[in-house]
């Protein structure tokens, strides 16, 4: 957080006041689940708000990545998780050149039924790239607007890389899942479903030692308002 304010406030600003941030999030930290992005995104969007008269989503956003580059958090910066925290929907970016490639609002007949295991053992992520193809694949499907197809092929893929069971993706998609993948670097799961289905993918996880959350979609972009 301090290396965000670090690179969001000017620093004529920064050498004459004292910023105290304090931190509420309902998101499991050190799951997979972009709690990294949300934060970074949200103390840039505040911070720019408090001493920026007018700033864009560039403004916002590129700190934040550059922060968790900087702190070795992420190895790209996350742009994608980044974008999708802030503006909410369904986003597709090209994280190097830090370009949104498609973004739309998601349906909200939609749920989002996250698993978190209690362990929160994963693999060796560098040998997801032994199968950069198969991702290239998913990517491929994700920029032509059919996400869940690239969800699936994306969690089969790392599943069985990231100490996930790949059948427990395919047990979720027989159970009425549009898309289901593990989340970021995992372990947690996260799977897409229509809302009338949802108790058959609460089935699915409860099988499984951890806890289950159930999200609504957001479409809407972030804000900031002083209290």
């Amino acid at each position: 957080m301090s290396k965000v304010v670090e690179y969001t406030v000017p620093k004529k600003d920064l050498e004459k006041n004292k910023i105290q941030i304090s931190l509420r999030s309902e998101i499991p930290t050190g799951y997979g689940l972009k709690s990294s992005s949300a934060i970074s995104s949200v103390v840039s969007l505040a911070c720019n708000k408090m001493f920026r008269s007018k700033f864009s989503d560039s403004q916002v956003l590129i700190p934040g990545v550059e922060a968790s580059i900087a702190t070795k958090v992420s190895i790209t910066g996350a742009y994608d998780d980044a974008c999708a925290c802030y503006f909410g929907g369904t986003v597709v970016t090209d994280n190097y050149k830090r370009r949104i490639i498609k973004m739309q609002k998601t349906p909200t007949n939609l749920v989002a039924v996250v698993f978190v295991p209690k362990s929160r053992k994963r693999g060796n992520v560098k040998n997801l790239r032994s199968i950069k193809e198969v991702f290239e694949k998913a990517w491929n499907f994700a920029k032509d607007g059919d996400y869940w197809n690239a969800m699936v092929l994306n969690g089969l893929a790392t599943s069985t890389i990231l100490n996930s069971d790949p059948k427990i993706i395919s047990n979720l998609v027989e159970n009425g899942a549009l898309g289901a993948s593990v989340s970021g670097n995992g372990p947690a799961i996260a799977a897409i479903v229509k809302k009338d289905k949802t108790s058959n993918i609460k089935k699915v996880f409860s099988e499984l030692e951890g806890k289950i959350f159930v999200s609504e979609i957001n479409n809407k972009k972030a804000d900031a308002h002083e209290l």
